[in-house]
């Protein structure tokens, strides 16, 4: 129904990252790659743990989800992004963008809670080493992970929900790489203030809980590093959980620039730009930072493939 310059739209146009045929081909060999590397050390990664008896602790079962997480809303994302750059018909149906945005935000919403579930575990493994195995039980850490999916799905519908209320847009041609909240709501007739309100408080009131969790476990982990009186067990207590700041700083800070902000200092042509390293760098980069900074996951990966190494040396 018209109404104006509005309308109700049956499918969007999403334009990507450039109008440009040569560089929209470029970009879509770049992010292929990128994308290849992002399936092969996630995938990677849960099969090691699965593999590797010694990674069978509870903090590589939060890995291992955090893992599945990342190539779970990296393949909603790229594989349609990467057909829109090569492809001329660049639209998208209202249901699959609908589909997209749910499930792209209870993936993330989930990371973000088990990167806190994740900062606790090492705190209580560095505060309390003895105890360790005794708190964080199979079924505490089964629960905890069950919540950060409720939570997840919970926070997501939220946003399904915000996203259909508006009922009529000044354009179906969203100049971005896939269906976010954000660009939807600038193209909407009606006042969205409200609907700005609910999105800014939820992601804050997310982001604010899981980052006190996460200051408070580690100012935990300082102190108790501070008081031990070895430089050796400073330094294995410092290299437990040394990885896991690197991975929140990277995907918490991009967290905070794109979705706690009011809606009217958004610029879709810079957010774009960072939407790609929230989607398509930080589900790549998570795996190597996990896998190069962890000794237990470079000892189980030698075990692994140095004997098969030995194997072709020795028949072949």
């Amino acid at each position: 129904m018209e109404e104006g310059n509005c309308s109700t739209v049956s499918e969007f146009i999403l334009l990507g990252l450039s109008d440009l045929p040569e560089l929209s081909v470029f970009l879509s060999l770049v992010f292929l790659l990128l994308y290849g590397v992002t399936v092969m050390g996630n995938l990677g990664m849960i099969t090691v743990i699965r593999v590797s008896s010694q990674l069978h602790t509870l903090m590589y079962f939060s890995l291992t989800h955090l893992s599945f997480v990342d190539f779970c809303y990296s393949t909603i994302i790229v594989p349609k992004m990467l057909t829109n750059n090569i492809s001329k018909d660049k639209a998208i149906s209202f249901l699959g963008c609908m589909v997209q945005f749910y499930l792209f935000g209870m993936c993330v919403i989930t990371e973000v809670i088990l990167l806190a579930v994740m900062a606790y575990d090492h705190s209580v493994a560095i505060c309390c080493p003895l105890l360790h195995m005794v708190i964080m039980s199979q079924k505490l850490c089964l629960g905890l992970v069950s919540v950060c999916y409720l939570c997840a799905t919970v926070c997501s519908l939220i946003h399904i929900c915000i996203a259909l209320e508006i009922s009529s847009y000044r354009s179906n041609v969203v100049n971005y790489s896939f269906h976010d909240l954000p660009p939807l709501l600038s193209l909407a007739c009606s006042d969205v203030s409200m609907n700005e309100l609910v999105v800014y408080t939820v992601t804050s009131f997310n982001e604010i809980i899981t980052i006190m969790i996460i200051l408070t476990s580690y100012l935990f982990i300082l102190v108790t590093i501070l008081r031990m009186c070895y430089a050796e067990r400073r330094h294995k207590a410092f290299s437990t959980c040394a990885s896991h700041p690197t991975a929140i700083i990277v995907f918490d800070g991009t967290i905070l620039f794109l979705y706690c902000r009011p809606i009217s200092d958004y610029s879709l042509e810079n957010d774009k730009v960072v939407t790609v390293f929230y989607f398509v760098v930080i589900p790549m980069l998570n795996p190597l930072i996990y896998s190069l900074r962890n000794k237990d996951m470079k000892a189980a990966l030698r075990k692994i493939w140095v004997p098969r190494y030995l194997l072709r040396k020795c028949f072949f």
